[in-house]
């Protein structure tokens, strides 16, 4: 998962925190879209309008439908609502300081800081142990990729994962995120909302998984061949895959954050793709997100020299046409804006004394 920015109420444009769990409408005080209450009693009309939908998903007959059919998507997929309301976390599960009203206020607090986090040796082997948990759960959800499955049956699965290890999924609540992982299909780049769309043949799926163990986050996606892709679906993949691994191999101390795009970059052109510039790698440890931030793309002006004991992400997204993004009215969803395809992968990396450990390594590879 990446960071991003929080959101505001569609009316007025003060900061918002809630949002409807079926539309995903911004909504503050529960009453109202707002806390200047500029659609003051309109929640309950709200509400009223997605009756006939909340009563079938009770029924368990489920109608879905496109909440916002009169967006211009760029691409083929669309949402395939209502969404199931928000899978619960047992009490004696870790959670993290967002998990009850969606802030991470010990992410915001440190907002506009450059420092970035050297881990003791007790703090990374914690990292460790969540990184392999965190690949654990990833190896879990990819089995539940196929045809005719729903992005939300994907989520099911990544949660009870979760659960089963004694993992808060990262993602769930996070700025109010409302599901427990991210599941981004073909022009979707990241953040995808698990909803009722059900994987096609050919399709790329990328699956994104973060999760939190002992006050720890790890966070790690892969993007999957659903059946008979293209030869054209498939380069791109290897591309995306290619890009992550000559980054990684140039993770040593002395080496500059800025200097992880510029091999990103190269190589996505030379393959005939394009390189995402809004979203980025960044610290992981105690905080979800943290210092440094890691563009992908070249002539970046990122902050940092790479030491022994950080630790952080990469997380190259890789399109087959234009690098531009948009985002759909949910506040997460970012698709491609030409509507071509999209590929990213991502590990958790430790910096050693020597060069680099890929602390979320797929073990099952080896």
């Amino acid at each position: 998962m990446t960071t991003m920015d929080g959101y505001s109420c569609e009316a007025c444009g003060q900061p918002a925190k809630l949002r409807c769990p079926t539309c995903m409408k911004l909504d503050i005080a529960g009453s109202h879209f707002c806390s200047q209450e500029c659609f003051k009693g309109s929640w309950a009309q709200h509400k009223a309008k997605h009756k006939t939908a909340t009563a079938a998903l009770s029924n368990g007959v489920v109608k879905t439908f496109n909440p916002w059919p009169s967006y211009h998507y760029t691409g083929k997929i669309r949402p395939m609502y209502p969404l199931d309301p928000r899978r619960a976390v047992p009490d004696h599960i870790g959670k993290p300081d967002y998990a009850a009203d969606g802030k991470p206020y010990s992410e915001l607090s440190l907002r506009g800081s450059t420092r970035i986090e050297v881990l003791n040796p007790e703090e990374i082997e914690k990292m460790r142990t969540v990184c392999r948990i965190a690949r654990d759960v990833l190896n879990e959800g990819a089995k539940a990729i196929k045809v005719g499955a729903t992005t939300d049956e994907i989520d099911r699965v990544v949660h009870e994962a979760c659960l089963e290890r004694d993992t808060y999924p990262s993602p769930l609540n996070y700025h109010g995120f409302p599901k427990s992982c991210c599941v981004s299909v073909n022009e979707v780049i990241c953040h995808g909302i698990p909803d009722k769309y059900e994987i096609q043949d050919g399709d790329l799926v990328n699956l994104d998984v973060s999760c939190m163990y002992d006050g720890f986050h790890a966070d790690l996606n892969e993007t999957y061949l659903v059946g008979n892709v293209d030869e054209a679906g498939k380069r791109l993949v290897k591309t995306a895959r290619a890009c992550l691994d000559k980054a990684i191999a140039m993770v040593k101390p002395g080496t500059l954050y800025r200097e992880v795009g510029n091999v990103i970059q190269k190589h996505a052109q030379s393959e005939g793709f394009s390189v995402v510039r809004s979203y980025c790698g960044h610290g992981i440890h105690r905080l979800f997100h943290g210092t440094p931030s890691v563009p992908h793309y070249a002539r970046n002006k990122a902050v940092g020299v790479m030491k022994a004991g950080h630790t952080f992400t990469i997380e190259p997204m890789i399109n087959e046409g234009t690098w531009h993004d948009e985002q759909w009215p949910d506040g997460w969803t970012v698709v491609t804006r030409d509507g071509k395809r999209s590929a990213q992968f991502e590990e958790t990396l430790l910096v050693t004394e020597t060069g680099v450990e890929v602390l979320t390594a797929n073990r099952a590879n080896h």
